[in-house]
């Protein structure tokens, strides 16, 4: 699909329904071996926030797509002087063939578009984590052979993952269930633009009521990175949204579990269901290396 050449993903919502789909279908591609591809291209990864899936994923898709990887530790750049945005971005335009930048502001992000012609690949942000996204729904497709109508719940904090989920599954016909304590819910425009998409979209401070018949348990950690001094204030408040044996008897007999991790065992998700036969979270952090191998391959040209 060459019209993703050259392009920036910014947000899982930069993609059509057809484009997330062929996206998904070439990483299915890759990880079966019948796809392999051999390039002489560079990936740069800029991130100011720490990382192990995202970084070690996109290094190895991309050293396995025959390219090389330049970890650029801001700490070790003149970012750390406070060199613009605008700057980096004219200059690594000229070195690199694409970039991945992990941010806390979705603001620098499109700052990095703007004055970089490369494509430019939202490795988290505040906001939205679109590259998450893609792993995740492979992993859902996997397992239940469609994305259309299946149902998703997201328990927890109203963050960058549900931001992503809940476009990412309109763009796919999911039905997405968001369930937070009051005042922890996801942004209102976004709930607003996957609806515009067509998302069948619930908003719910009702954690027993999302659960109910759900074929996707999904959670993320209860304070974001840059949170952690929140993180035992929390704790009470986000208790009764914890993935839990409970949780999976009020669910679909078949439904599957997810977390974009790392995990905090015994708070948002239980040990017995971390390690449980129903929990696909290794499967969905191995995807987030297909899925990368997937993106990089269509941004460059090369599938």
């Amino acid at each position: 699909m060459k019209q993703l050449q050259g392009r920036d993903l910014l947000s899982i919502a930069d993609l059509t329904s057809d484009e997330l789909y062929y996206l998904l279908h070439l990483a299915s591609e890759f990880k079966s071996g019948k796809l392999s591809i051999q390039c002489k291209k560079v990936l740069g990864l800029l991130f100011y926030k720490a990382s192990t899936r995202t970084r070690v994923s996109f290094s190895v898709a991309m050293y396995q797509l025959g390219g090389q990887v330049m970890d650029l530790n801001p700490s070790v750049t003149q970012v750390v002087r406070g060199e613009p945005i605008q700057d980096t971005a004219r200059v690594l335009d000229r070195y690199l063939d694409i970039l991945a930048v992990r941010t806390f502001k979705q603001e620098d992000l499109e700052t990095f578009a703007e004055y970089a012609q490369i494509p430019i690949i939202n490795a988290l942000s505040d906001l939205e984590h679109p590259c998450q996204i893609l792993a995740d729904f492979m992993t859902i497709e996997e397992n239940f052979g469609q994305l259309k109508d299946i149902t998703l719940t997201y328990l927890g904090d109203g963050n960058n993952v549900a931001h992503s989920l809940i476009i990412g599954g309109a763009l796919v016909g999911m039905k997405i269930r968001i369930a937070t304590p009051v005042g922890y819910e996801p942004l209102p425009s976004v709930v607003e633009k996957a609806r515009k998409i067509g998302g069948d979209i619930t908003i719910t401070n009702n954690p027993l009521e999302a659960i109910q018949g759900s074929q996707v348990l999904y959670t993320d950690v209860w304070a974001s990175m840059g949170q952690e001094d929140l993180a035992n204030d929390r704790i009470p408040i986000f208790q009764p949204y914890q993935i839990n044996n409970m949780a999976l008897a009020v669910s679909d007999p078949q439904a599957i579990v997810l977390h974009c991790l790392p995990a905090h065992r015994g708070e948002e998700i239980t040990e017995e269901v971390m390690e449980c036969q129903q929990s696909k979270i290794w499967d969905q952090a191995e995807n987030r290396m297909h899925a990368q191998k997937a993106l990089l391959s269509s941004l460059l040209g090369l599938s």
